[in-house]
């Protein structure tokens, strides 16, 4: 085999063993809200379109615009009463799924703003999966937005 053929087979595998495109994952209708215009925190809302053909975990979320971001997800803590928890472990999505991401439900969690989320401002949120690794997503700020499907809000 000449070095030209060990080459090229190595390139081939190489790209063989590459994480899933960026653009596998399509965001759908984001946005993000904060409590009020003082607030330290927020969430944002990125419902997530699988087109990968692969299974896949969102991992973890990164922001300029916290100190610190989780994925969360709230739980019945009896009474009627739910609780915001992160969620250990990811977010499964499998391949030709959506996760939904709503209030009252997961959601990307921004803690420790480092400034406010103002009406129809935007900030970009870097979503981590396992395979498909870094999706950046631009979410657009909107405080109006009522809830659907009577979810509480933050």
């Amino acid at each position: 085999m000449s070095l030209r053929t060990q080459a090229l087979a190595f390139a081939a595998a190489t790209l063989m063993a590459l994480p899933a495109a960026a653009d596998s994952f399509m965001a759908m209708e984001p946005y993000a809200r904060a409590a009020s215009p003082a607030a330290k925190s927020g969430a944002a809302f990125i419902p997530l379109h699988n087109m990968s053909g692969q299974d896949d975990r969102l991992i973890a979320a990164r922001s300029d615009a916290a100190q610190r971001v989780e994925l969360h997800t709230h739980i019945d803590a009896g009474d009627g009463i739910l609780q915001m928890r992160e969620i250990e472990g990811g977010i499964p999505v499998a391949a030709g799924e959506m996760i939904e991401m709503r209030r009252g439900g997961q959601h990307v969690m921004l803690m420790g703003l480092t400034g406010p989320l103002e009406q129809d401002a935007e900030i970009a949120v870097t979503l981590v999966f396992e395979r498909a690794g870094e999706v950046v997503v631009t979410v657009p700020v909107d405080n109006e937005r009522a809830p659907k499907d009577g979810a509480h809000s933050h």
